[in-house]
């Protein structure tokens, strides 16, 4: 897959999904709605799932279902409905692994600065999304994406996920995304871990899914590229970050909210 397979288009592009594969008919399901959702609306649509979740507050935390399977689940959602999937990955050793089964690799906000984590996922010739670390400026970002240039890779796009405010919540600095558009990658904005509130006293993350349209329309508003959002049919059982993830029932009166913004935006 290539970066302009999702940006040659008037619309904005989608990166959505399960925070973490739970299981194979979770998975079919959530893409069978997106896939319907995002084929009216005309959004090009990558389906998101972390294999495994290696960033816990606490070691009993859920983190996947074992890796191989979580990655086979993600190439049977590819070859199901035909559509590009995205996972994180940790450690250099796991990119060429997840790499066999996705078509983008990306790479955790904690985990930005990682040069051996960039340059190993750079080699395995996949696009690679960096998330913008918590504690970076947006100008910093752009070394980031060079280690993966330099290393022989020209595919990256950077997201914006929010950046530390205090001990326990996130902001979101709307500056950020034209400030790393001119560094002629694409940006997407994380909806969903920008109201994240991570480090809270009970060792399981907080969110305000219910600002999920405000940073929305704020980020469509003032140019992203892409958008990323972490859903689920019941975000309150979900076993990975529930707290900040969108029903998804209520992705689709989003989206359409979004591109009213979008075709508006387009006519300055």
């Amino acid at each position: 897959m290539n970066i302009k397979e999702l940006t040659n288009t008037k619309n904005f592009f989608l990166l959505a999904g399960p925070c973490v594969i739970e299981s194979e008919e979770m998975a079919l399901r959530i893409a069978e709605h997106i896939v319907a959702v995002t084929g009216k609306l005309n959004i090009p649509f990558v389906f998101k799932g972390s294999y495994r979740k290696a960033n816990r507050s606490r070691v009993d935390s859920f983190t996947g279902i074992g890796d191989e399977t979580a990655l086979r689940i993600l190439r049977k959602v590819h070859d199901t409905f035909g559509i590009p999937t995205v996972t994180d990955i940790h450690e250099t050793q796991e990119a060429a692994m997840a790499a066999g089964y996705v078509d983008v690799l990306q790479i955790p906000a904690f985990l930005c600065r990682q040069t051996d984590l960039l340059v190993a996922a750079a080699k395995t010739g996949k696009p690679v999304n960096i998330k913008k670390g918590q504690f970076l400026s947006p100008e910093s970002m752009k070394f980031a994406a060079q280690k993966v240039v330099d290393s022989g890779n020209p595919n990256v796009m950077i997201t914006e996920r929010g950046t530390t405010f205090g001990y326990t919540d996130l902001v979101v600095d709307f500056r950020a995304i034209p400030q790393m558009k001119k560094f002629g990658f694409p940006v997407i904005t994380d909806i969903t871990h920008s109201l994240q509130q991570p480090n809270q006293v009970s060792g399981i993350s907080g969110g305000l899914p219910e600002l999920i349209e405000t940073i929305a329309k704020a980020a469509v508003a003032v140019g992203t590229d892409g958008i990323f959002i972490e859903t689920h049919p019941d975000p309150l059982h979900a076993k990975s970050d529930g707290a900040n993830m969108l029903r998804l029932d209520l992705l689709k009166g989003l989206l359409q909210k979004l591109l009213r913004i979008h075709e508006a935006v387009r006519e300055f």
